[in-house]
């Protein structure tokens, strides 16, 4: 029990005591007019409560991923919960911040606009790619998770709401009417009540493992785990099912930890904040309450099979962290409560893929200076949603791969984006520069390694993954020498 009071008490601590410096690092301004303020347009641009943006940004950054993929990391033991704090803090956290940051101050623009103007062409463009494509398959991801969660769901057994089909068309309807209608229609209305029903389901899934968990974990957990001689042979080595902590629990565990996505949902609330204040505890909070949310399903994962990692496998072979979700939550909270359960998780990722495809369709505006008029709106739509819909008859785990790849390459690239945007302040530049190069390491050591890449042996790719970081350490080390002193507000 004290290890989840741990986690939760260093997420905590990260805002209060980190997320101060982070934000004196970024030039920050409570006297300035906002994006909203100067472009109030009814569609976009509107003005929302603090509180609101905070539960909208919360809902629309959460969605099933710090379910979904803390479930899956739960694999790996106790470092997955490791990796879920220290990677939320000093990663994630400061990745949204930044992310907030750099839209409200260029007028509510997407990331590839601002990658343009401080980088260059090239860069825009490929954060255009990297973006749009991560967008794309986080609406298609979020189109077959839920219809899959609502299909399965054995109240519906034997009817015509039984299976992925109707409910895929369903969510798809719904997609389409999110994507066009002006901001505070949907989303300003429902989203925040959305996210008030993701803080009680999470409370209700940890006060239940807290009560009723076979084996949670405690600290003689951790310690053993963390003892001398399993730390130097074991720590990086694989799990039992042969799949290596690095990397793959960093690509496995995105959401809850660092995520890409989020920086394609910073330009929606960019664009409603009425002072820069607010960017702090909607962008930075956001983050750490879906770190909250990942640990309780890391731990649950762990928790809810006495038999270890064995059981947590065998149900995933069977019917994936949709199944594990499914088994928990009827496990703790009862037949009722389950089924409340698992239509909140399904809930959650839908209002992730709305926003996503709302997301692509301001990046694609943005970067081709398409006016926002209703028709225009319909003719972007339409072709996206359609060409999702026949992605979702692809393999989901592929599917899932490809994002949760491209998840960690965006996250990476928001951070040196992050990085040049600080070091043209002259302001303390290593609390993104650092994330940036261990996210580059990972990233590399993914692809050199994952059958979607270049698929050689563990040997080269993770000694090829800590020179790129070396490398990149001591090159920005020389810049940083050679940089100007003065901050440029």
């Amino acid at each position: 029990m004290i290890i989840f009071f741990i986690c939760i008490a260093l997420l905590i601590l990260g805002y209060k005591f980190y997320s101060p410096f982070v934000e004196k690092q970024a030039g920050i301004d409570h006297t300035v007019k906002t994006p909203q303020v100067r472009f109030d347009e009814g569609v976009d641009y509107v003005a929302i409560h603090p509180v609101k943006a905070f539960l909208i940004q919360f809902l629309n950054i959460a969605g099933v991923g710090p379910i979904f993929g803390p479930i899956l990391g739960a694999i790996y033991g106790p470092v997955a919960l490791v990796w879920i704090v220290l990677g939320n803090i000093l990663g994630g956290a400061v990745h949204d911040y930044f992310s907030g940051v750099m839209s409200i101050k260029e007028d509510g623009k997407s990331l590839p606009e601002i990658a343009g103007k401080h980088f260059n062409v090239v860069y825009k463009g490929i954060m255009l790619i990297f973006t749009a494509m991560l967008l794309f398959f986080v609406g298609v991801v979020f189109i077959m998770s839920p219809a899959g969660l609502l299909g399965n769901l054995s109240y519906f057994e034997g009817t015509f709401l039984e299976g992925n089909t109707f409910w895929v068309f369903v969510i798809l309807g719904y997609y389409f009417l999110a994507t066009l209608l002006p901001i505070d229609k949907i989303i300003t209305k429902l989203y925040p009540l959305f996210g008030l029903l993701m803080i009680v389901m999470t409370s209700s899934i940890a006060i239940a493992l807290l009560l009723n968990a076979p084996h949670l974990p405690v600290m003689g957990d951790f310690l053993a785990y963390f003892s001398h001689d399993h730390f130097n042979h074991d720590f990086l080595e694989p799990n039992p099912d042969g799949a290596p902590v690095w990397p793959l629990l960093f690509i496995t565990i995105t959401c809850g930890a660092i995520s890409g996505f989020h920086s394609t949902q910073a330009p929606i609330m960019a664009r409603c904040l009425t002072n820069e204040k607010y960017v702090r505890p909607v962008y930075y909070g956001a983050m750490i309450s879906e770190g909250v949310v990942g640990c309780v399903w890391a731990l649950a994962g762990i928790a809810a099979f006495p038999e270890g990692y064995v059981g947590l496998k065998a149900m995933l072979s069977e019917g994936g962290p949709g199944l594990v979700v499914n088994h928990i939550a009827t496990s703790y909270l009862g037949v009722f409560g389950g089924i409340m359960a698992i239509i909140a998780v399904a809930i959650f990722p839908i209002t992730s893929g709305d926003t996503a495809f709302r997301s692509l369709r301001l990046t694609i505006v943005d970067a081709f200076n398409i006016p926002q008029s209703m028709r225009n709106r319909i003719l972007l739509a339409v072709p996206i949603l359609v060409i999702a819909y026949f992605m979702t008859k692809i393999d989901f785990s592929l599917i899932w791969r490809y994002f949760a790849f491209s998840n960690m390459l965006l996250s990476t690239s928001v951070l040196w984006l992050a990085t040049k945007y600080l070091y043209d302040r002259g302001t303390f530049h290593w609390i993104v520069s650092i994330p940036a190069i261990i996210g580059t390491s990972v990233t590399i050591s993914y692809i050199m390694t994952a059958g979607i890449g270049f698929n050689l042996a563990e040997t080269y790719s993770k000694p090829i993954g800590v020179v790129s970081a070396v490398i990149l350490l001591i090159v920005l080390i020389v810049i940083n020498s050679k940089r100007p002193k003065s901050v440029n507000s």
